[in-house]
């Protein structure tokens, strides 16, 4: 068994999201993705002596490794960002001044060959963020159906020959030999997909939409950005990491759709609603970070500011 701990991790975009959600040092704050702490231990170090921070993480590994943070103004909560309000709720926190999302998987998440995320090491086909709770991988394929594994596969690895890989997953599961094992699914998928991208192991697709759906990403990333917005104080930021076209776009259309006026059509002459939010800029790795940390290279960092409009529920 392997300690997450001894996987090292390189945060992405680290100063750009700490400065992008800074609203004020004394504010309160929340690292809805807390994994080894790099955006939390650089927004500590920026906030004043009245600022607090919690973080929140639903990996257990990532809640082990937040014991290493002493500083009084920090708490960790065992929990997935989805839930940060009722999380808040609960010790008593009902606004805050920033949140800040690293959305995706962490570099120990995948290093670890126990944790089962990626295909460059055989390990248990598990893939789960939060190995508590929840199904993982190898029992979502031993139990779906072809048309239900296909479109997982579709839907978030964008994956042209997902009929055909759930097809032969099915096929093998059917003979007796139900995928256990990560090598077993690489294997399984490189046999399956005739064409290749350059650069890029036919794997990578099926392996990414398999993570998604077992964490529910997608869904978690919805109703994080709404807690978000109902927690966020007049003033405060939030500032979101995404690493793929699936979780930027909607980030991105999260914010156009509360930085835009919305004007109603019973009533053309009236004033529009007030902005929700303000859309405060996106910014990409530079080249250097790119050079020193390749798996940045997809990363989009969008940050936002709070109005002091009132939120209609």
């Amino acid at each position: 068994m392997h300690d997450g701990a001894t996987f090292r991790h390189t945060t992405v975009l680290l100063d750009e999201a700490v400065d992008g959600v800074l609203a004020r040092p004394d504010g309160v704050y929340v690292d809805g993705t807390f994994g080894r702490g790099g955006h939390s231990r650089l927004l500590l170090s920026k906030l004043g002596p009245q600022g607090r921070l919690i973080g929140i993480d639903r990996d257990p590994e990532a809640i082990a490794a937040a014991a290493a943070i002493t500083d009084p103004r920090f708490s960790i909560v065992h929990a997935g960002f989805a839930d940060m309000a009722e999380e808040l709720a609960a010790i008593g926190v009902n606004q805050v001044d920033g949140v800040l999302l690293d959305l995706g998987v962490s570099s120990p998440q995948i290093d670890n060959p126990e944790r089962g995320f990626s295909f460059r090491f055989d390990g248990p086909l598990d893939m789960r963020m939060d190995t508590t709770r929840g199904e993982s991988a190898a029992d979502f394929l031993a139990r779906a159906d072809e048309r239900a594994i296909a479109q997982v596969i579709r839907d978030y690895g964008e994956e042209r020959f997902a009929g055909q890989i759930a097809k032969a997953l099915v096929a093998r599961r059917q003979a007796g030999a139900p995928l256990t094992r990560t090598d077993e699914l690489r294997e399984l998928v490189a046999r399956t997909v005739k064409t290749r991208e350059p650069g890029q192991d036919p794997a990578t697709r099926t392996f990414q939409a398999l993570r998604i759906h077992v964490n529910g990403e997608l869904e978690q990333l919805d109703q994080g950005l709404k807690a978000a917005l109902r927690l966020l104080a007049p003033g405060g930021r939030l500032s979101v990491i995404s690493f793929h076209s699936l979780e930027d776009r909607r980030v991105k259309q999260f914010i156009a759709e509360y930085s835009k006026h919305v004007f109603d059509r019973r009533a053309p002459f009236a004033e529009p609603a007030p902005l929700i939010l303000n859309a405060l800029g996106r910014i990409k790795p530079s080249d250097a970070e790119v050079a020193a940390n390749p798996r940045s290279r997809s990363a989009v960092l969008r940050i936002a500011e709070r109005t002091d409009a009132p939120l209609k529920d």
